[in-house]
């Protein structure tokens, strides 16, 4: 059974909406990071050394696995619940794009959101995400051959990278794109992103 460390309108979400998408059984266990006794957990501890969240508890007959991240948890669930469709399979070719886009999300969105954020100033050559500008052209670039990342297919990596367009969209800082627009509604149109969110407000409330 799976238990996810969660707490409302964080990176946590996403992986609230990828196990609705699995329709896997799984409990949530809140965590309110503001808390330091809740971050005391010693569960959530052991699986989230940073105390950050999302992280998982997996107990399986074989032994517990504890692990924290947004792409490490995606992933690692894709190979648990592989009949969820969600990734290519390891011999698939189309397994690394599907891993680029996978790594996206925290490793050039979020890095170019907090770029847009504080009005820092990089150099487009010297930083790993590029810039902000740059990170939008890749992810208009990426959707254009199909209505998801993965063309015609829905993938976790859709989740990781929707989740962010939708904080990028909350939090007014994304740009005037149809592209990404229409995409952020695809993804929020879907029942388990519905679904999630709404478990979200509740389990908030």
């Amino acid at each position: 059974m799976i238990t996810l460390f969660w707490c409302p309108q964080t990176r946590a979400s996403r992986i609230l909406w990828l196990l609705e998408e699995m329709n896997e059984p799984f409990e949530v266990r809140l965590i309110d990071i503001r808390k330091p006794e809740a971050r005391a957990d010693p569960d959530f501890a052991a699986a989230s050394p940073m105390r950050k969240v999302p992280a998982i508890m997996d107990t399986t007959p074989a032994g517990t696995v504890s692990l924290a991240d947004s792409s490490a948890i995606a992933l690692y669930l894709c190979d648990r619940y592989p009949a969820s469709g969600l990734a290519p399979a390891i011999d698939d070719p189309a397994r690394g794009k599907f891993l680029y886009w996978m790594t996206y999300s925290p490793g050039v969105i979020e890095p170019a959101m907090m770029e847009r954020f504080t009005g820092m100033e990089v150099s487009r050559a010297s930083s790993g995400w590029g810039n902000f500008d740059s990170m939008i052209e890749v992810l208009e670039d990426g959707l254009r051959e199909g209505p998801w990342l993965m063309g015609e297919k829905f993938s976790a990596a859709d989740v990781l990278v929707g989740s962010s367009v939708y904080f990028m969209k909350m939090f007014g800082i994304l740009p005037d794109s149809t592209i990404l627009s229409e995409y952020g509604d695809r993804c929020a149109e879907r029942p388990a992103c519905v679904k999630a969110l709404a478990r979200d407000s509740e389990l908030e409330a």
